[in-house]
């Protein structure tokens, strides 16, 4: 699409809600962030000059919240990571059987440790994009997360400033893939990652 002001129009109406809330879901990596931002800029009466990156961000998007999703065990992140990727498997529907695939041979300390480091740069990254433009995101925990979910649902609502009183919070949609298999590759990756130290982290 070469009208950038068509682009722009285009993104705000694919991503609102019939309540007028506009959301996306992005992860941060490199190079694509910046060539997102790169298009951004392209859009009218954006400064092409000296702009920092937040505020070409707010300017494609007028009045943005940022809710920040981490997670606090990178490992279990990382094993959860690299069995998705193994299995073409990245989310299951509550009440829907788990996927029968032999995993047996799957297991890689190194794909593993990869994403590992991956993870805790990307979260790195998009630190310090909220560092450079002063934003203080509302940050959810995924571990508290599955806890708390209907706390966690309004408390995102609240800084949303919609109501959090009144609705209805439904179930959630997807469960957990995390399985024996995880835990075993867990268990396996911690020793592997940690094998000599004198000192243990975990």
């Amino acid at each position: 699409m070469s009208d950038y002001a068509a682009l722009q129009e285009h993104l705000w109406n694919l991503g609102s809600t019939p309540n007028g809330v506009w959301g996306v879901k992005t992860s941060y990596s490199e190079p694509t962030f910046s060539e997102l931002l790169e298009t951004f800029r392209r859009f009218p009466g954006c400064p092409q000059v000296d702009c920092p990156r937040a505020a070409i961000w707010e300017h494609a998007f007028p009045n943005s919240r940022h809710i920040f999703l981490t997670r606090r065990n990178k490992v279990r992140l990382a094993v959860s990571w690299w069995k998705a990727a193994k299995t073409q498997k990245w989310s299951r529907e509550q009440g829907c059987d788990s996927p029968s695939i032999d995993l047996s041979d799957a297991y890689s300390y190194e794909a593993i440790d990869h994403l590992y480091n991956e993870a805790s740069m990307r979260e790195a990254g998009i630190q310090e994009f909220f560092s450079e433009g002063s934003i203080v995101p509302l940050t959810l925990v995924y571990e508290d997360f599955i806890q708390e979910y209907e706390e966690t649902v309004k408390r995102i609502l609240d800084y949303l400033e919609l109501d959090s009183t009144s609705v209805t919070i439904a179930e959630p949609y997807y469960a957990q893939l995390a399985d024996d298999v995880s835990e075993v590759w867990v268990q396996r990756f911690r020793e592997e990652r940690q094998q000599g130290w004198e000192n243990r982290g975990w």
